[in-house]
Formats: structure tokens, sequence, C-alpha cells
């Protein structure tokens, strides 16, 4: 793989890939490791690809699977579970205030339905791109993400 070609995959997937990992992780400085640590593998295991799958999808199931590693981890457990520290955006603030509701509630989500969210959602990946990546039927991919929309829904009535 060239240090171009690596450097043209960092400029169109590093942002969402970095924003996908915050909102698994709950935390910008891990997100940060976890993304730099995707781009090393994409680097040395480039040449493995099988083309399968797209690039994009690809990329997004090493930074899932390091994420998950990286919520495996002892340090991580250590009182981690609620803190989900707010997004700063520019939006007027009744808006960022909703925003930082749904990203509060989608934090709080079981890993297995903020998985689904976050890539559905965040990602733009289909139902079907999704189960691949994950290793899932189409059905248990619809079905959490269908529970993950109800809980979702729940929380943010209940908190209104």
């Amino acid at each position: 793989m060239s240090d171009e070609l690596l450097s043209e995959l960092i400029a169109a997937y590093g942002d969402s890939i970095l924003r996908m990992c915050y909102l698994y992780l709950k935390d910008y400085h891990l997100a940060e490791d976890v993304v730099q640590e995707t781009f090393i593998q994409v680097y040395h295991h480039y040449d493995g690809f099988r083309q399968q799958s797209s690039v994009r999808t690809w990329i997004i199931q090493i930074a899932v699977n390091l994420c998950k590693n990286q919520m495996r981890t002892r340090w991580f457990s250590l009182g981690r579970a609620d803190d989900f520290p707010a997004l700063s955006c520019t939006e007027p603030y009744d808006n960022m205030l909703e925003h930082e509701r749904l990203i509060t509630e989608i934090g709080r989500l079981k890993p297995n339905y903020r998985e689904v969210i976050l890539l559905f959602y965040y990602q733009e990946l289909t139902v079907r791109e999704i189960a691949v990546l994950l290793g899932k039927k189409e059905s248990a991919v619809k079905q959490r993400l269908k529970r993950a929309r109800e809980q979702l829904k729940q929380a943010l009535k209940e908190e209104l």
C-alpha cells in the first residue's frame, strides 16, 4: 500500500470513523487512538483485503472490532459506563440540547443496539452491509434496529 493511498483513505473516511468511534467508546481520546490503530491496520493488511465488501465497509469493520477490543479491557470497564460527554456544535441552542439528549441516550443503549444505530445512521450502511460486517442475519440486524429505535423513542419521550 502506498502512502498516497493511505492519505486518500484517511481523508475520505477518517472523520466519519472518528465520530463513530467516539459515539461507540464515549471518549474522544480513546476514539482518536482507535482511529489511528485502524489506519495502521489498514496500511499493514491492505494487500490481504479480498474486496468482498467495499473498502469503506472493511475499514469500518476494523474500527468496530478495535472499539470492541477496547471495551473489553479492564481499564475501560472501570467507571466509564454512563459518562457520555456532550458534543459541541454550532446549531441553535434548542437543537443543540436535543442533539445532546439523543447522543446521551444512544450512549446508554446496550452495546449491540448502539452498534447498529451508529452503523445505520452515522455510517449510513445498509442493513445488508451491517449484517455482513457483524456476521449476523439481516433479520437480526433489523430486529436490533427496531428495538434500539423503540428504546430511544421511549427514553426521549420520558425525558421530554
